[in-house]
């Protein structure tokens, strides 16, 4: 029988970064590869990977640390900037870029891989004309190391700068002045897609340095703006004026946006650029990426944010204390929540405060304010929209399991109910109950839709007060007498 190929080992240098994490949660799953991080902390290292990968703190500005880290490493990742060291970034860049190679020479390493920034230095804010001359720095000794220098403008993907930007503003400004360089020409991409060109690049069979610019279809900011509008079902208008400065634009953004100013100065000075695509070595190289279209990679964005912060964000992890996904993608204001915690004894049984949970909107209804929810779903049953369907069993639930107008969304027996709501409402709501060893943790999830979205949590948020306070500690309640 011929012999398995040998494992890569690559290293990830910025993992606990935005790119950092999601590369690594990819590469986790490749069977070609070994994964080694290089971080500051390892505490930053999320639970769900931290068995999966060889974790080694150090730092590029430590020579001696990066020779043993390096050992070994056949590709190594730089994601690694230092915007938020200060003033003096652009100098800390050129020597952390500069350690780095110089220490994969001495190790051996067979490649870097480096994600910089679309643009050229003639027109480059100065943010983008550190990330270029970290390229440069990587790819200078040519003869001793291939350098693979990818390239990208706006990345959007849950989570990321940029989309958070969009969606925030897209989300509370129904009109908006703007600079009149919002449309400066880019070329944006889906955050999967990066992935998959970082990826693909460790087996790339190629000698010597590459630059590859990669992106979708050729936008501008107001371009991008709308239709993202249009992806979440908005209308917006944005009207460039000529009197918006950079510093007001970044003071205008920390203030609808959670991007703090340093980062948000520097993508709003980075907008006056053109960012497009300068080579087709993307498309020549790596045949079989097929870039998403702008508009897919918001609804993408979208459905992960969703996902990450509502449906997939419970775990039950005993070895560890955090959560296995906790902070993942986790975008300040994005889903907002109202939480209910009852505590009980642990002598109590767990799995009965899990079944008086299952119990609501069968035979016991909503418990005392039954008749508020039963009209909140009547005005829907009018309106013709929701469940009109009751419990299918009192005594037993799955998933997709109507509620009254509420739907299963997630189970896990003995531990978490989701439900989704089917009201007409200007967002997306869920309700979980969450069932610990001493305490039930009950929390309304809502993302809401546009400005409407949020006037309609904030007005909500006095009823929230009863019907959900007695909610959590009745479902408590009612668990006891299921011991007695």
């Amino acid at each position: 029988m011929p012999d398995k190929p040998q494992k890569k080992t690559v290293l990830i240098t910025g993992a606990t970064g935005y790119i950092g994490r999601k590369l690594t949660h990819r590469l986790v799953q490749d069977a070609t590869v070994n994964v080694r991080l290089l971080v500051r902390n390892r505490n930053k290292v999320q639970v769900s990977i931290a068995d999966k990968v060889d974790i080694r703190e150090g730092s590029t500005f430590d020579k001696d640390s990066l020779k043993s880290i390096l050992t070994g490493i056949d590709t190594a990742f730089y994601l690694i900037h230092s915007m938020d060291s200060g003033d003096n970034y652009r100098n800390l860049d050129k020597i952390s870029a500069t350690n780095f190679r110089e220490a994969c020479i001495v190790a051996g390493v067979r490649r870097i891989i480096y994600l910089g920034g679309l643009g050229v230095k003639e027109s480059a804010s100065e943010h983008l004309l550190s990330r270029i001359e970290t390229g440069e720095i990587l790819s200078e000794r040519v003869s001793d190391i291939e350098t693979i220098w990818l390239r990208a403008g706006v990345i959007i993907g849950s989570g990321s700068a940029s989309f958070e930007i969009i969606r925030n503003l897209c989300q509370k400004l129904p009109l908006m002045i703007t600079p009149r360089w919002v449309r400066s020409r880019t070329q944006p991409i889906g955050i999967d897609d990066v992935l998959n060109y970082l990826q693909s690049a460790i087996a790339l069979v190629q000698q010597g340095n590459l630059i590859i610019d990669i992106g979708s279809e050729d936008l501008n900011f107001q371009q991008m703006m709308e239709q993202a509008a249009e992806v979440m079902g908005l209308k917006r208008y944005l009207f460039p004026v000529p009197v918006l400065t950079p510093r007001l634009s970044s003071y205008w953004l920390i203030l609808f946006t959670p991007i703090p100013y340093r980062l948000a100065a520097a993508l709003v000075e980075g907008l006056k650029s053109e960012s497009v695509l300068q080579n087709d070595n993307a498309e020549r190289l790596f045949p079989d990426i097929r870039p998403s279209s702008f508009k897919q990679a918001v609804e993408h964005a979208m459905d992960e944010l969703e996902r990450n912060q509502i449906i997939n964000r419970w775990c039950d992890s005993n070895a560890q204390q955090a959560c296995n996904i906790k902070d993942f993608d986790n975008p300040p204001g994005a889903i907002l929540r109202d939480t209910r915690i009852v505590p009980f004894a642990r002598g109590e049984q767990q799995k009965d405060i899990f079944l008086s949970a299952c119990s609501i909107g069968g035979e016991k209804d909503w418990f005392r304010y039954n008749f508020l929810w039963m009209s909140r779903g009547t005005m829907d049953k009018i309106a013709a929209y929701g469940l009109s369907s009751e419990r299918r069993l009192n005594s037993d639930l799955r998933i997709g399991d109507a509620l009254g107008f509420w739907k299963v969304a997630d189970l896990k027996a003995g531990k978490r109910l989701l439900l989704h709501a089917q009201m007409k409402i200007p967002g997306e709501a869920w309700l979980e109950f969450d069932v610990h060893s001493n305490q039930l943790v009950q929390t309304a999830h809502f993302l809401p839709k546009g400005l409407w979205g949020r006037l309609y949590w904030y007005s909500a948020l006095p009823y929230h007060r009863f019907i959900f306070n007695n909610l959590a500690k009745t479902i408590v309640k009612t668990a006891r007498r299921i011991e007695k």
